[in-house]
């Protein structure tokens, strides 16, 4: 690992604060992803300080498009904890990391042993197929003692004098050579000692995948509601998928409807305001990790109502250009690259008046 480790921003620094941006960032994300948004987020918020100082707003902007929100949304309120509790110094334990909202356990073990020296071994996906063939696990990650079976053997396996560097080696292992597909066996440090390599004709079959459910698929519609060359946006509840983020109105196309009924019931059930439902604007599919969506977006006329506040925790009318400083999720981001292409100004011609005369 020290030969070979690839050279990473977060990996020429001590910073316990941006050590623990990236761990958060890497969980489930692959590394080439992290790089851009990594830096950019460091830059925005290069301290812990400035963190928990930034609007929700703003983190989740700075976070758009790497998936996962809760993950930019528990840095944000760990952030906040640490500064209004802890004085602004991060603290130098698994256990007392552990014990700030919003840091969990993996989370709290990588940022001890990278950025404090703590010996305590960290697990996660990488580091469990590594094992996996290590040992020759037989049975599902998923199953029953599992959890403790990779957490002792990585504890065994701990280098106490420099745990950061041998955590970091077992994921990098995984990460570039002990690979979910075709391993890299020929060029693996660990080969003579690989149990599955000199047992099993094909090493890639550990870890036993569990059987894979397929994902529904649901259909979805949206309203791009217009008034005086505005449109109406709303903000998703904090807790629950995407929370935080922004979106246009609307919902999944119930049975025996259209999706321009489905349009017109979501906004008046949820927002209890009523358009009239116009064009059709695009279709956009999406995979999210355990669904699949397809989402037809249509112009509407706003036509009159008070916006409620049921299922949506904030709401604003802004202009097309205006999208781009909101935190949108990506399937909302293509109808937003779309509207800015195609559309300055409210396609119903009922620009407000700005000017003088």
């Amino acid at each position: 690992y020290n030969e070979e480790k690839r050279d990473l921003p977060w990996r020429r620094i001590s910073d316990p604060y941006a050590i623990w941006v990236s761990e958060v960032m890497l969980q489930q994300t692959q590394t080439v992803k992290v790089l851009d948004y990594f830096s950019r987020f460091i830059a925005r918020f290069p301290t812990v300080t400035s963190l928990a100082a930034a609007e929700s707003d703003e983190v989740l902007k700075m976070w758009e498009g790497l998936g996962y929100y809760a993950r930019a949304r528990n840095l944000h309120k760990a952030a906040q904890y640490i500064v209004e509790h802890l004085g602004g110094r991060i603290p130098d334990t698994r256990e007392a990391l552990q014990k700030i909202p919003g840091i969990g356990a993996y989370t709290a073990a990588a940022v001890a042993s990278i950025a404090f020296g703590e010996a305590c071994a960290v697990v996660d996906g990488n580091v469990i197929r590594v094992l996996s063939r290590l040992f020759a696990f037989a049975e599902s990650p998923r199953s029953t003692g599992a959890k403790k079976f990779f957490q002792q053997k990585a504890d065994e396996l701990l280098a106490p004098d420099s745990p950061g560097d041998f955590n970091q080696a077992l994921m990098e292992l995984g990460a570039t050579l002990c690979t979910p597909r075709k391993p890299g066996c020929l060029l693996c440090p660990l080969q003579k000692a690989c149990a599955a390599l000199h047992t099993l004709d094909d090493p890639s079959v550990l870890p036993v995948k569990s059987r894979q459910k397929e994902r529904p698929h649901y259909h979805v519609a949206v309203g791009l509601i217009w008034d005086e060359g505005e449109l109406f946006i709303d903000k998703r509840p904090e807790n629950g998928m995407l929370g935080g983020m922004w979106e246009f109105p609307g919902g999944k196309i119930e049975t025996g409807e259209n999706a321009r009924e489905a349009v017109k019931r979501e906004i008046r059930e949820e927002l209890d305001i009523e358009v009239e439902v116009g064009d059709f604007f695009m279709e956009v599919k999406h995979a999210y990790t355990h669904f699949r969506i397809t989402l037809y977006a249509y112009h509407c006329l706003y036509l009159g109502g008070e916006p409620r506040l049921d299922a949506a925790e904030d709401w604003r009318w802004v202009r097309p250009r205006e999208l781009r400083f909101f935190p949108f999720a990506a399937a909302s981001k293509k109808i937003i690259d779309k509207l800015e292409r195609e559309f300055a100004g409210d396609p119903y011609g009922r620009e407000r008046n700005t000017g003088s005369g």
